[in-house]
């Protein structure tokens, strides 16, 4: 069950919250933030997003708000919340952090996650180049680590090379569609093995070790996914190359 902790409200405030349109959520907390500016014209937009996400932007007097259909059937409460969120962000305004963990809440819900996924699995588009890159071989490195530290009880998903060589992004596992993708900054003959080695086994740990959903802030790196981490040999030596990338 859902628990909302907002701050107090008065007796109207709190009635009339759940017969607001979207649009009227908006323009009362444009108004608690810039009480002093003119009203643009608001309109909000629900889409077929292939996340969660939320947008806003203020264009010629008019401030435009797309949100994932997901979200669509939210309370008014969770509403009220995203609206602080995204109207604190456009004007660099702090977020109550009641507006914050409440909005996490909602999307930390079983249902809201069962559905998200799915969400993603259908309209997400996803790009896989296959293992086989022009110095490495993805499946290999992945086959031989499986081995040796898992004892070749992880199933493999898709793996594959990202389109560019991500210097931000070294690697990440997509549950939705079940793979691994490595930056091709590694794909380079100078590149040591130790390095690739060591972000294809963080990933694999993915697998091994799911994002802990029993706290209002999702947690991807849990305590044990930390302590398997540290059993990598050389994973300080591979982290200090990783910084020098």
């Amino acid at each position: 069950m859902l628990e909302f902790d907002a701050a107090p409200l008065g007796e109207s405030l709190q009635s009339s919250l759940f017969f607001e349109s979207p649009e009227e959520i908006y323009k009362r907390v444009f108004r608690e933030l810039k009480p002093r500016t003119p009203m643009p014209l608001v309109t909000v937009e629900f889409c077929r997003f292939a996340n969660p996400d939320s947008s806003i932007r203020l264009e010629g007097g008019r401030l435009r708000i797309r949100i994932s259909d997901l979200l669509e059937a939210a309370p008014a409460p969770i509403m009220e919340a995203l609206a602080h969120i995204l109207l604190g962000k456009l004007y660099r305004k702090a977020t109550p952090a009641v507006y914050s963990r409440r909005y996490r809440l909602y999307l930390n819900r079983k249902d809201m996650r069962r559905q998200a996924h799915l969400v993603r699995q259908i309209r997400g588009r996803k790009f896989i180049s296959g293992p086989q890159g022009e110095f490495h071989n993805l499946e290999e490195i992945f086959e031989r680590l499986n081995s040796q530290f898992f004892d070749g009880l992880l199933g493999r998903p898709l793996l594959g090379w990202s389109r560019g060589a991500s210097r931000n992004q070294l690697g990440h596992f997509d549950p939705s569609h079940n793979a691994i993708v490595i930056s091709r900054i590694f794909d380079r003959r100078p590149t040591p093995a130790l390095a690739l080695e060591y972000v294809m086994f963080h990933e694999m740990l993915h697998l091994r070790y799911p994002v802990d959903h029993t706290k209002a802030r999702r947690c991807v790196h849990t305590a044990e996914f930390k302590e398997a981490e540290r059993k990598f040999p050389g994973w300080k030596e591979a982290k200090e190359m990783l910084k020098h990338l």
